[in-house]
């Protein structure tokens, strides 16, 4: 119990700049799409260049975070030449990158369909080359367990970014209109769409100046026999992240070439989908924030006794409280689909279908440590690349019918087999025994408060509705205290219940 408890700490410290760094980011999502119509397409560039940086990132980092923490915590070896080996292994291949990619600028941008504008990649490859230099930091605050500075570290690069888009998407246009001559000089309406990448440039070299201490005070050393073993574990992790950022980012990436219709449909198309997936993105939160606390923690408590009851414990509480999630965002839509302009409103439809996705994942993520601690990996990439291919599949032969949703259903689909795959391989090779009918019972209930909530007609008056969903809401809170979470093990109430 002492080790939940350590780790539901740092899961809230996580969680915190987590989810209060994506809430203040929907600030962005009302703000780019009140400013750049649905059919200009311009949201659809902002999600179709993301998501290829998503990608890059992964190919960057080579799963040397992950490596990193297994070999920190490997007895014999010290972390800070694990850490120096692994930093100068991720800055030399970015910079490698940076300079390939700004080298070959033009022929870069006309194949990724950016010819006007190869402004766009040259900017997003130096944030990925950056962000892939900071993850390596980041991990060594997470295995110092500095969770306040990394959380703060995060919230800061948020605020920045918030801070500059309103100034340029909201402050300097009106300015513009009416005094020209005195913000021409730093501020240009035709760059439009390019001032999103710019901010985040400036924002990502921001922290990564701020992370300094992090980069000093311990001697340089890369270890030419230890970095072939990270490498060799972290290569199998490096297939597997891809194919789990692809599984994400596939359907942004293929949709404006498999989309039958204009490209400029297609753009249009991409970014409500975009938009709308962006509500769904709470559930991503919960999982992001599970993670940063859940992978060390898991590595940490490897070397000690056995701890396969508490990462079933850890499986159901994540389940709980991700189908809680899913409740929240689904029952309380006639509030939160106006983070997103009305124009955007006809992609709302995906959501749900997005966010189960986003619950298959989490539990695949959850599921994977089996094959982590056996230094197995290669299972993990074997799954993420036949969730991916379906995905994948799914995408070219759907899209030209039923457009971005046969995007949110592939997702389903690619994480579903993902999930089942590690499930069931992973209770032969390394078995742990989850509480499925619990989780079971949790699921059930989700699923028949969320078909309730479906009954209640459209036309009624928005408060009446949010009543009832509410009241359905309360339903599920109260099964979880009473059956997971009783209040007789609060201190403060405990007293009563004696």
């Amino acid at each position: 119990m002492a080790n939940l408890k350590s780790l539901a700490k740092e899961t809230a410290i996580y969680g915190l700049s987590s989810i209060v760094g994506r809430f203040l980011n929907y600030l962005l999502v009302p703000l780019y799409t009140a400013k750049l119509s649905a059919a200009s397409g311009g949201y659809g560039v902002i999600t179709n260049v993301y998501a290829l940086t998503a990608l890059m990132m992964v190919l960057l980092t080579y799963g040397m975070e992950t490596g990193f923490f297994r070999f920190a915590n490997k007895e014999g070896l010290q972390p800070t030449r694990v850490y120096s080996t692994v930093l100068i292994s991720v800055f030399a291949t970015s910079l490698l990158f940076l300079l390939l990619v700004l080298g070959g600028l033009d022929s870069v941008a006309a194949f990724m369909g950016y010819a006007d504008h190869p402004e766009y990649i040259g900017i997003m490859a130096a944030v990925v080359a950056l962000d892939a230099f900071q993850s390596i930091p980041f991990a060594w605050l997470r295995y110092q367990k500095k969770a306040l500075k990394f959380a703060g570290l995060k919230l800061l690069f948020i605020v920045m970014n918030i801070g500059l888009n309103l100034l340029y998407f909201l402050l300097l246009p009106s300015l513009y209109e009416s005094h020209p001559e005195w913000v021409a000089s730093f501020y240009n309406p035709g760059v439009g769409v390019g001032y999103v990448f710019g901010i985040n440039l400036v924002c990502t070299a921001s922290i990564t100046v701020l992370l300094w201490p992090e980069l000093t005070g311990f001697r340089y050393r890369f270890d030419y026999r230890l970095w072939r073993q990270i490498l060799a574990y972290s290569f199998p992790i490096l297939i597997l992240g891809l194919a789990g950022i692809l599984n994400q980012t596939a359907d942004k990436i293929i949709f404006p070439f498999v989309y039958d219709g204009p490209e400029q449909a297609a753009r249009a198309q991409l970014g409500i989908y975009g938009a709308a997936s962006k509500i769904a993105m709470i559930m991503a939160m919960l999982i992001q924030a599970f993670r940063y606390a859940y992978e060390p923690f898991v590595f940490g408590k490897a070397a000690e006794r056995d701890n396969r009851d508490t990462y079933a414990q850890a499986m159901k509480y994540f389940v709980i409280f991700a189908l809680m999630a899913f409740l929240a965002v689904m029952f309380y839509m006639d509030l939160l689909r106006y983070i997103i302009a009305p124009a955007y409103w006809e992609g709302l439809r995906v959501v749900p279908i997005v966010m189960v996705a986003e619950i298959f994942m989490g539990i695949y993520f959850n599921l994977s440590f089996w094959y982590k601690l056996t230094d197995q990996t290669r299972y993990g990439a074997w799954f993420s690349l036949t969730g991916c291919a379906l995905i994948v599949l799914l995408n070219f032969l759907l899209v030209p019918h039923y457009g971005y949703m046969a995007c949110a259903w592939a997702g389903v689909a690619g994480y579903g087999v993902c999930m089942l795959l590690s499930y069931f391989i992973g209770q032969r090779k390394y078995p742990i025994r989850y509480d499925l009918r619990c989780m079971g019972r949790y699921a059930s209930l989700a699923i028949v408060l969320y078909f309730l909530s479906t009954l209640v007609p459209s036309e009624w008056d928005i408060f009446l509705r949010l009543a009832i969903n509410t009241l359905l809401m309360g339903l599920f809170v109260a099964y979880t205290v009473k059956h997971d979470f009783p209040l007789s093990r609060l201190p403060i109430v405990g007293r009563w219940f004696r």
